[in-house]
């Protein structure tokens, strides 16, 4: 497998975690966002939604973080990252969208950069954009994973699913623009459990080979 990747990318970084929780052999390659390298002739025709991550497989290119993720988990079931039952599944998908779909698009760097040609958003607007999506995020989340979880350390029940794949990643963002995160103590005790482990360790965006060195 080639992984499509960008260090800072938490879509990429949500598959990176998901791939290491599998144990996926995998090779990365970079296209810096910052240099639009995701829009080059060669990367479009792979992905025409000119996006990271894309997952390159025998039978084609995936595109889309929470699909590649699905099809890994498919094809390599063992440690499900999904639950069997289907309420329980459901839930799960449901606080992962919560992320993906309701507070990470709004934080996107493409929207950020349109803030700022398109509204002249200087930085401390476009951060204060970030915070609030966040947190109107991280309120319904606090509560589900708080409701959900057996002991503080993954979302859902005492092991660990998609839902904990996407909060990470996202986690990061917040403390990258920050967010007061003390409203959100469940979160913030899984998100501590979950970086300590291996899979989520070896994903973290400055451990990347396409990361600047510090």
């Amino acid at each position: 497998m080639i992984l499509h990747d960008f260090w800072r990318s938490s879509a990429a970084y949500r598959v990176r975690i998901a791939l290491n929780i599998k144990d996926v052999d995998y090779r990365a390659v970079a296209h810096s966002l910052l240099k639009g390298e995701q829009r080059s002739e060669d990367f479009l025709a792979l992905n025409p939604q000119g996006l990271v991550p894309a997952l390159q497989i025998e039978q084609g290119v995936l595109a889309q973080s929470l699909a590649i993720i699905e099809y890994v988990d498919e094809v390599q079931p063992q440690p499900a990252l999904l639950p069997a039952g289907a309420f329980e599944r459901a839930t799960v998908r449901a606080m992962a969208l919560g992320v993906a779909c309701d507070i990470h698009p709004l934080n996107n760097l493409r929207v950020l950069n349109y803030l700022r040609s398109e509204f002249k958003a200087d930085d401390n607007a476009v951060n204060s954009w970030v915070r609030h999506w966040i947190v109107a995020g991280f309120v319904a989340l606090e509560e589900q994973a708080s409701r959900y979880s057996t002991n503080g350390e993954f979302c859902f029940a005492a092991r660990v699913s998609i839902a904990d794949v996407c909060l990470v990643p996202q986690m990061y963002n917040a403390r990258r623009f920050g967010c007061d995160l003390s409203a959100y103590p469940t979160l913030v005790s899984i998100d501590a459990h979950c970086r300590g482990l291996d899979a989520f360790a070896s994903a973290l965006p400055e451990s990347q080979a396409d990361a600047p060195v510090s």
